[in-house]
């Protein structure tokens, strides 16, 4: 018997995006197929592919509705605060979901929401800040660069793993041969799934950058190590 039509609202590119995110951070990035997917979405396999193409267009279609979470600053905020702000919560982002930025690879990220909520807004206030366009683009490539590579090589969430693999990795060494990196474990593994390592690189490039020198370079991290508010 042919298996009914589903309903339109099954297959919204928010429920596609959701349920994409919701298999890989379950299952890792290798169980994401647009056969799994239309199981937990039940609805045809050549809906999906209606709807997405191939799997480029479907991780295109999941990053940018995870764009859409990325906040958009008020008018007024100074550009260091504004920069660090819109930042932080990219790299947020991306820590939360790594499979999907294992997935990616080196994929361009150029949806309309991150080219909204992102590109556009931080290079309009660079320019509007002084910067000539050069330097504007340059500064957010930086950043930028700074944020994929500092959420593409540890799944935060899951530090005691990454120690233990850093560990595991650092013990094998010959401590002749290697004297800092197995006289210093109690420094390094720390630092290896540590945010604030992000932070505070982006802060350094905030200030480096900065159109106004010798101003607060944003609004600094809480005790537990995140971004503050831009409010």
């Amino acid at each position: 018997m042919p298996r009914p039509p589903a309903s339109p609202h099954l297959a919204t590119p928010e429920r596609i995006a959701e349920a994409a995110l919701g298999i890989v951070d379950e299952q890792g990035p290798g169980a994401l197929s647009f056969r799994t997917l239309a199981a937990r979405l039940g609805v045809a396999h050549a809906t999906l592919q209606r709807r997405c193409t191939d799997l480029a267009g479907l991780l295109d279609l999941v990053t940018d509705h995870l764009a859409g979470l990325l906040p958009e600053i008020p008018p007024g905020t100074g550009w260091a605060r504004a920069t660090e702000a819109r930042f932080t919560a990219l790299y947020e982002v991306l820590t939360a979901h790594p499979g999907l930025v294992a997935l990616r690879g080196g994929r361009p990220w150029l949806g309309p929401e991150l080219l909204k909520r992102l590109v556009e807004p931080q290079l309009a206030d660079s320019l509007a800040a002084g910067m000539s366009a050069e330097e504007a683009i340059a500064a957010y490539r930086r950043m930028y660069l700074l944020t994929l590579g500092s959420a593409s090589f540890v799944d935060h969430r899951d530090p005691g793993a990454a120690r233990a693999t850093t560990r595991t990795a650092l013990a094998a060494l010959d401590p002749d041969e290697f004297p800092v990196l197995t006289g210093h474990l109690g420094t390094i593994l720390p630092a290896v799934v540590d945010h604030e390592v992000y932070y505070g690189a982006l802060r350094q490039l905030i200030r480096a950058a900065d159109p106004e020198s010798g101003t607060d370079p944003g609004g600094g991290t809480d005790p537990e190590g995140g971004a503050v508010s831009p409010a």
